[in-house]
């Protein structure tokens, strides 16, 4: 065994691997990379339906705004008494599937705590409808951090 992939992980490797997921990954990363697929305006394409998100959900909005790059930074407090990271894991999927098109990524980074205590996280999405899609071909990508 190469080492417990969990607690209570006996096994040490999977069962499979997902190579009948990797088209649809691909497809995706290729979008990616086209020139101006990342579309303009997140703030008003995307904040409303954020907004409407959040107030369903354990977050405060602290900042939200478009980045250089392109990409929609989300600069947002955990409201809940309770932290822990799959419970806001949970809460930001829920988050990013009210605005999610039909290809997504996502990324988490665990960000260590601050001298103040503050534990933070980030999370990178990018979502966007390909080749295959009702509208012509773009994307969104956000980047969402949450604090305690």
């Amino acid at each position: 065994m190469i080492g417990p992939r969990w607690d209570g992980d006996e096994r040490g490797e999977g069962v499979a691997d997902a190579a009948a997921f990797a088209g649809g990954a691909v497809e995706l990363v290729e979008a990616m990379g086209r020139p101006n697929w990342v579309s303009e305006e997140p703030e008003v394409h995307l904040f409303p339906h954020i907004e409407q998100a959040c107030r369903m959900l354990p977050f405060e909005i602290v900042e939200a705004r478009p980045a250089a790059d392109g990409s929609f930074d989300l600069r947002l407090r955990w409201t809940d008494q309770e932290w822990r990271v799959g419970l806001v894991r949970a809460a930001v999927f829920a988050l990013v599937g009210s605005f999610a098109e039909v290809a997504t990524y996502a990324r988490q980074h665990r960000i260590m705590a601050t001298e103040t205590g503050a534990e933070t996280l980030l999370f990178e999405i990018v979502t966007g409808i390909l080749d295959d899609g009702l509208f012509a071909p773009h994307g969104h990508t956000v980047r969402i951090t949450v604090t305690t």
